[in-house]
């Protein structure tokens, strides 16, 4: 089959790989109709390069048509649609049942020390072969396959995989008290579903990002927006003084505005895999611009939402204005199977309430994939969310 495969520090590659193939009596085969390019893709692009081999098979958004079945599968058979959570877990264990599923403890990657396997996200989680590609493996298909329906198109159920999981449960951690202010940082795909869903949910919220057409996207549904120039001051005027109630921050470890930890990143990121892998494993820094922000626009008392990723072993973290001004912060790679039955009757009202079918600015086919990673990265061309379509 043809996947996108990693090469090198922003090369990436369509190749002839071998085709999945049933491993377990728990998995299936799907044929991908649909995949996204996440922004976590472009960590490893731009930064991830020690964890990762030469041919590895990326992508964690996927969609598409069960082809085989194992012999242990019961919910599933040939022919069913199907979106499949980026996050690999089992649904039965001490973690599952408590619906943290990124911390599944039969996929938990305890040799390094990392939570539940990812498709196609480096070493660290399990170097599993992701779903930029032709077909993919599903592994525990009964828990991580959720079934849909044939008539509605792709992009009503695609975001399930991620970004839509994501987005809600950076809101709900956001915990946005009734009648109060949500800011959410970063205009990218999470960024966008955050703040539908925060109007959603009857908040008023308040959209940040530097990029003009991400603005614009953003107040078609009804989203206030700010420039990024000035954005702590100019939340606070909004909201008498004090600042927002809550903050989401979209944006992550790749912020703009941090030039001495993005130096410190390329350097490391020049290494060869035998320095640089314990360098980012206990002195890593993140672009921490963004975070800083949310630190200092949020109100005394309120929270802030991470539902940008960051790795960093040795940011530098403002302690005591935490603590005076005793901020509630919360966090974590997203439990999507956790949300899925939350999010199933929103995805598939026909008035389409969070938006799915405004979000997608490129669609393209998987062979132009790596045009479409520099396009993404650079925010050239109006890009928001680009899928491929294998």
């Amino acid at each position: 089959m043809r996947a996108l495969t990693w090469q090198s520090k922003r090369t990436v590659t369509v190749e002839e790989v071998a085709d999945p193939r049933i491993e377990q009596p728990t998995d299936v085969v799907i044929r991908v109709t649909s995949t996204a390019i996440c922004g976590s893709d472009l960590h490893l692009y731009e930064l991830f390069g020690p964890f990762l081999d030469k041919g590895d098979v990326l992508g964690h958004e996927t969609m598409g048509i069960v082809e085989e079945v194992g012999s242990g599968v019961t919910s599933l058979t040939p022919g069913d649609r199907v979106v499949i959570p980026f996050v690999i877990a089992c649904g039965h264990c001490f973690m599952c049942s408590r619906g943290l599923t990124t911390q599944c403890e039969t996929t938990q990657n305890r040799d390094e020390g990392t939570g539940a396997a990812l498709y196609g996200y480096t070493s660290l989680y399990g170097s599993v072969p992701g779903g930029q590609a032709e077909r993919l493996r599903v592994p525990f298909a009964d828990f991580n396959a959720t079934k849909v329906g044939l008539e509605l198109p792709d992009d009503r159920y695609l975001f399930l995989s991620d970004i839509l999981p994501t987005a809600w449960q950076g809101v709900a951690y956001a915990d946005v008290p009734e009648g109060g202010t949500l800011a959410v940082l970063g205009l990218g795909p999470v960024g966008q579903f955050a703040a539908r869903i925060g109007r959603h949910l009857g908040h008023r919220v308040i959209g940040v990002d530097p990029v003009p057409e991400r603005r614009a996207m953003a107040e078609r549904h009804g989203i206030e927006t700010l420039d990024m120039a000035g954005a702590t001051e100019a939340l606070q005027e909004a909201t008498d003084g004090r600042g927002p109630d809550s903050i989401v921050d979209a944006v992550g470890m790749e912020a703009h505005g941090s030039p001495g930890a993005a130096t410190a990143q390329a350097v490391v990121g020049m290494l060869p895999d035998a320095l640089s892998k314990p360098m980012m494993q206990h002195g890593g820094l993140d672009r921490l611009s963004a975070l800083m922000t949310a630190f200092d626009a949020v109100r005394r008392g309120g929270t802030v939402s991470l539902s940008g990723v960051y790795v960093g072993t040795a940011d530098p973290i403002p302690m005591m204005t935490l603590f005076d001004k005793q901020l509630t912060i919360r966090m974590g790679q997203c439990n999507v199977q956790a949300w899925r039955d939350t999010l199933m009757p929103l995805v598939e009202d026909p008035s389409d309430p969070l938006g799915t079918q405004d979000l997608v600015t490129h669609r393209v086919p998987l062979d132009r994939a790596p045009e479409m990673y520099e396009t993404f990265q650079k925010k050239d061309d109006g890009c928001i969310k680009v899928v491929l379509e294998p």
